[in-house]
């Protein structure tokens, strides 16, 4: 969606007795932890996968595991950040599903889909668009969880399993090469390096 990037996701105040009541089988407790959870899940799956489809398949994935799996949770205080990293996990396996059926389905040729928009600094949408969709999956989930979601470096690396320095490294890395994916879209094009199939 346009402008996801100014927007931010604001955290809620954890419901733990909820979260003990659900982790007991309680599926009316579960129901109130998700419910609320649950557009902000889809609006970042939206954002890293850029289709309403994918990200639909993916939330819900997440949540089923989630509901499988929450019974592990050994700190009710972290379920919102664990449901996240299920999130991600789930698109991981998402991306991957969708890149094989549109591989086979395509002949081997991928086409083009929508991305979030990039940096709130550049006008153009078309170029947002391309820049982002150049970055790996593991560079658009750390730019989207810090800038549309609104993630501290802590709460990147408690949602993706990884250590605080390695959460700031990657969002270095991936803040840089989106920023050279723009600088490569913006730079002109010199016609004298332009193949046009004839020769004199």
């Amino acid at each position: 969606p346009s402008g996801c990037w100014a927007a931010k996701e604001h955290r809620v105040g954890m419901d733990t007795d909820l979260v003990d009541r659900a982790q007991n089988g309680d599926l009316t407790a579960f129901s109130r932890l998700a419910e609320p959870l649950y557009p902000r899940l889809h609006r970042v799956a939206y954002s890293i996968m850029g289709d309403a489809g994918a990200a639909e398949d993916a939330t819900q994935q997440a949540m089923v595991n989630v509901w499988r799996k929450l019974p592990q949770l050994h700190d009710p205080e972290r379920f919102e950040s664990w449901c996240y990293r299920a999130l991600v996990n789930a698109c991981r396996s998402e991306g991957r599903r969708r890149m094989r059926w549109l591989r086979d389905s395509a002949g081997g040729e991928l086409p083009e889909r929508p991305a979030p928009d990039g940096f709130a600094s550049v006008d153009d949408r078309e170029q947002l668009d391309h820049a982002f969709e150049q970055l790996s999956m593991e560079h658009r989930t750390v730019l989207v969880l810090h800038y549309y979601a609104d993630f501290s470096h802590e709460r990147i690396a408690d949602a993706l399993g990884i250590a605080v320095g390695t959460a700031r490294s990657r969002l270095h890395r991936a803040t840089a090469v989106m920023r050279a994916a723009l600088e490569a879209d913006a730079r002109p094009i010199d016609p004298d390096h332009l193949t046009t199939g004839a020769r004199p």
